[in-house]
């Protein structure tokens, strides 16, 4: 009979599957607590530059939130990993989570008291990268224990959505809030915000690593890294894309010198590759049918560099954010499948330092790619440093591919690390 859709054709979804959410109560309340918070942390980032700036009326100290956040972060990110693989992990991201919420009310509480000092802030900063490094390991690494493996890329899909709408949407809001009742407005909401958080990990059982053999060795997830030619590739790739194609710190200059902007061209360009990633989250149902994850992330990093290059040669500012926001989206599809890989060929009691090793890398590519941008774009052009620097992503792939030409064929259905 036409038209009639066979009963036993499994449905092809286009928005993102919501079958973890269903299935699986803890993966349910780990995801709305972690997207609430998500939000709230957001917006505690923001009122903090929004105060450095107000108490020292320097963009250098604002400038130094950031690296105040980024050392702790990476040189904390290895040793959280170990931690996770070593203790139960749902009291490591309890804990870490507790930690997060009396900094935010301890923000709240200076300023309700008047009390502003950049040293407060900057310090608060560094302790939140620290129970950041250590509650995003233990999370990470629960994930797989929540679900089965054929739902791990949409749930990886799903925690994408969280990331990229808690990016666009908590500064927004935390800049409103700021101007209408306060920075104390801001801390206080975001201290609200973690209940959700803590409810969930407090729900949860015990998720303590399979194997554990005393204290876990950063150097022996190093060396295992080291064996492990797949998952080692999807490092590659990431830093192939965050290092050779990152035109974030040229989006000043590109805003005056090829669209005639300003600061409000400047913001255009920032939120473009967000809202390319959170469409692609949202539109990520197909997802869950590709078997060929490592093939799959190769294309989609391509498909960053190919738009980022394309970027570059572009002098219509409507088209150049269409291209950022489709490489916003490779970037997202990309995440998916390398944080699948990493979750189902890794051995349980490996998660944890390989997510430390994630994050050291997440958070040390993108200053690295900063850098080099802005020396290209001062040495020869914006032009040179955009355009050459997305096509050097795709020959630096090319050349990782044709090394490593197994990665191509990694079939989810067998993973092998």
């Amino acid at each position: 009979m036409t038209g009639t859709a066979s009963p036993t054709r499994p449905k092809r979804r286009i928005l993102a599957d919501l079958t973890p959410l269903r299935t699986s109560a803890h993966y349910r309340r780990l995801w709305v607590g972690g997207t609430i918070s998500w939000m709230g942390q957001a917006m505690t980032a923001l009122a903090i530059s929004l105060q450095v700036y107000e108490i020292t009326g320097s963009s250098f100290s604002v400038g130094l939130v950031g690296l105040f956040s980024l050392v702790p972060l990476v040189a904390f990110g290895l040793y959280g990993g170990a931690i996770a693989d070593t203790v139960d992990r749902r009291k490591l991201g309890l804990y870490s989570q507790i930690g997060l919420t009396v900094l935010s009310a301890g923000l709240a509480a200076a300023a309700l008291l008047d009390y502003h000092r950049v040293w407060l802030l900057y310090t608060v900063v560094a302790l939140q990268a620290v129970c950041g490094a250590l509650n995003g390991p233990a999370r990470s690494a629960m994930i797989p224990k929540l679900l089965p493996p054929e739902q791990l890329p949409a749930a990886n899909a799903l925690g994408s959505v969280t990331m990229t709408s808690g990016t666009m949407l908590g500064p927004v809001l935390g800049g409103l809030i700021v101007g209408w009742w306060g920075y104390q407005a801001a801390y206080l909401i975001d201290v609200v915000t973690f209940v959700a958080a803590l409810y969930a990990m407090w729900r949860l059982p015990a998720m303590l690593p399979e194997g554990r053999k005393g204290r876990a060795s950063v150097m022996d997830g190093l060396r295992f890294l080291g064996t492990t030619p797949n998952i080692r590739m999807t490092f590659f790739s990431d830093m192939a894309a965050m290092i050779f194609a990152q035109p974030k710190a040229l989006f000043p200059a590109i805003a005056v010198l090829w669209y005639g902007g300003d600061a409000k061209t400047v913001g255009l360009l920032v939120a473009a590759p967000a809202v390319g990633a959170l469409l692609g989250g949202l539109f990520s149902g197909w997802q869950g049918r590709i078997r060929r994850h490592g093939l799959a992330i190769l294309l989609s990093v391509a498909a960053w560099g190919l738009a980022i290059a394309v970027f570059g040669l572009t002098r219509n500012l409507w088209l150049g954010l269409l291209f950022l926001a489709l490489a916003g989206c490779a970037d997202t599809i990309s995440m998916v499948f390398r944080s699948t890989m990493m979750q189902t060929a890794t051995p349980d009691g490996m998660r944890g330092r390989l997510q430390g090793v994630f994050i050291v890398v997440v958070a040390g590519g993108p200053r690295l790619g900063d850098f080099l941008a802005g020396t290209v774009g001062d040495l020869a052009s914006p032009t040179v440093a955009v355009t050459g620097g997305g096509l050097a992503c795709v020959a630096v792939l090319g050349l990782l591919a044709a090394r490593w030409r197994s990665f191509a064929r990694y079939d989810s259905r067998s993973p092998q690390a």
